[in-house]
């Protein structure tokens, strides 16, 4: 396992290009990222996360413009993304045909986050591919906030990890969009009342 500083991104990139598992900080909590579209990287991620595999990994991408690739946006989906994009904000919404089967549930779902933290988004521009992003942690166990709690935690089973820590320490909002509207499923900073107010505006 490497332990690379913050301005070793280009190696933290290489190594997700061959198949690795990375560590790194972010502006809710430490992650764990994968190349999204590698099998057996997925595979490691889930045996990492001792997580279920019928329970996807969110999609991480580097950019507001590159969301409609992987997702179906309605112009509902699109005021929460200009509202609260970059952010700490994930939306689960239907996904586009193409996407690896991994990446989506069972109802046709993926989730979307874009992270407002520099590191984490020169991470996947370097890389030139999303991520899937899970926190950095097993199944059940809190989210690690800072490098020592990564490698005391998880250092065996990584590739490197990126020095640093997180900021808010809050996992991000987690919003399941629907014929019925957007509804939270896992709380963060941003609350559903916010979330409904921006939905009621006028467009």
């Amino acid at each position: 396992m490497k332990l690379l500083n913050q301005k070793e991104l280009e190696i933290a990139a290489n190594i997700l290009k061959n198949g690795g598992i990375i560590a790194f900080p972010t502006e809710t909590v430490f992650g764990l990222g994968v190349v999204y579209d590698d099998e057996k990287a997925y595979q490691r991620l889930v045996a990492v996360k001792r997580r279920p595999p019928e329970k996807p990994f969110t999609l991480m991408l580097a950019e507001t413009k590159d969301i409609a690739k992987y997702a179906v946006i309605d112009k509902k989906t699109q005021q929460l993304i200009d509202k609260f994009m970059p952010g700490q904000f994930t939306i689960i919404v239907d996904a586009k045909p193409g996407l690896p089967k991994w990446c989506v549930s069972n109802v046709g779902k993926v989730g979307i986050r874009i992270a407002d933290y520099k590191v984490i988004t020169d991470i996947i521009k370097m890389t030139g591919k999303p991520l899937l992003v899970p926190s950095a942690n097993k199944s059940g166990e809190p989210p690690a906030t800072t490098h020592e709690e990564v490698i005391k935690n998880l250092g065996d089973e990584l590739d490197a990890i990126v020095e640093g820590k997180s900021v808010s320490n809050t996992p991000s909002t987690v919003v399941v969009i629907d014929d019925k509207g957007a509804h939270v499923v896992r709380a963060g900073a941003i609350t559903q009342e916010q979330i409904d107010e921006e939905i009621s505006k006028e467009l």
